[in-house]
C-alpha cells in the first residue's frame, strides 16, 4: 500500500519533531502494511516555507540513514495551504508537486471556503496542474454542503480521505460525511495524515476491515494502491462516477447536531 499523505520528514512543519520520532513512524508504516510513502510537509506562505531544494536534501540524508528500511520506498511532495500565488510557489520550486508529477496535494481554511477556490483551480488546470484536496470530510462548510465535493470533481479535482475519519478520529461530522462519499464514488486517495508515532499507524488493520466490508476489496485497491500508484509515475487516473451526495432531513440533522 502507499500512503498518501503524511507528515514524517522531521523538523519541517507541526509533524515528526526529531530523526528518532521520524524513524519510528517509519517502522509503524511498514508494520502497518505500507511499503511505499509520500512525504508530504505542509507549505503554508510566511509559516512554513522550506524549500524544495532543502526538502530535497532531507529526503536524501533521511532515505539514507535508515538500513532497516531500505524496502520503504519514499517520495517526496507537499501539503499546499491554497493561495493564489499556487501557481507562483510551484514554479520557483518553493512547494512540491507529488514525486514531480503533475499532481499537487493542497488544502484549505478550515472554517470559511477561500473566495477564489475556483479560479485558484481554474489556472492550475489551466497549468496542466492536477489537484488533488487533502480530507474535505473535515471542512465544516463541506460538512454542511457536501454538493462543493461533486463540483470540485466535476473541475478536475481528486479527493484524498484520511484513513483516521473512517473510525471517527476527525469527529462524528467527518465520519458521517466520508461514509458518504464513499458511497457516492467521491474519494480517490487515502492518506494517514500521520503527524506523531503511536498514533494512526496501530488502527489501519482495523480500518482496512472496515473499508473492504463497506466497498470490496477492487475498489479499496484503488484508493490505497492503484490510484496513488498512478499519480506517483504522472500517469492518469480513470475514476469512477461520482455521484452527488443528497443529505436526507435525517442525515442533515446529524450532521448539523454532532460534532
Amino acid at each position: 500500500m502507499i500512503d498518501f499523505h503524511t507528515h514524517i520528514l522531521p523538523n519541517l512543519d507541526d509533524g515528526a519533531r526529531s530523526i528518532e520520532e521520524a524513524h519510528n513512524l517509519l517502522k509503524e508504516a511498514k508494520m502497518a502494511g505500507f511499503d511505499q510513502i509520500v512525504y508530504t510537509p505542509h507549505y503554508i506562505e510566511d509559516y512554513y516555507e522550506t524549500s524544495v531544494k532543502e526538502r530535497e536534501i532531507w529526503l536524501d540524508t533521511f532515505s539514507k540513514k535508515f538500513n532497516d528500511l531500505k524496502d520503504v520506498k519514499t517520495y517526496l511532495g507537499s501539503e499546499i495551504y491554497m493561495t493564489k500565488n499556487i501557481m507562483n510557489l510551484l514554479e520557483n520550486a518553493q512547494a512540491s508537486t507529488i514525486n514531480n508529477t503533475s499532481y499537487i496535494l493542497f488544502e484549505l481554511p478550515m472554517e470559511e471556503e477561500p473566495l477564489e477556490l475556483y479560479d485558484n483551480i481554474y489556472k492550475l488546470r489551466k497549468n496542466k496542474v492536477v489537484p488533488i484536496l487533502a480530507h474535505p470530510e473535515r471542512y465544516p462548510y463541506i460538512q454542511k454542503e457536501p454538493e462543493i465535493l461533486y463540483e470540485l470533481i466535476n473541475k478536475g479535482v481528486y479527493i484524498q480521505s484520511d484513513y483516521g475519519s473512517i473510525i471517527g478520529e476527525n469527529g462524528k461530522r467527518a465520519k458521517l460525511l466520508i461514509n458518504k462519499m464513499l458511497e457516492n464514488n467521491l474519494v480517490h486517495f487515502l492518506g494517514t495524515n500521520v503527524h506523531r508515532e503511536k498514533s494512526i499507524y496501530k488502527y489501519i488493520p482495523e480500518i482496512l476491515e472496515i473499508l473492504k466490508e463497506k466497498i470490496g476489496e477492487e475498489k479499496l485497491n484503488e484508493l490505497t494502491t492503484k490510484n496513488p500508484d498512478l499519480a506517483l509515475h504522472n500517469k492518469k487516473i480513470n475514476i469512477r462516477e461520482p455521484i452527488e451526495i443528497k443529505l436526507t432531513f435525517k442525515e442533515k440533522a446529524q450532521m448539523f447536531f454532532s460534532k
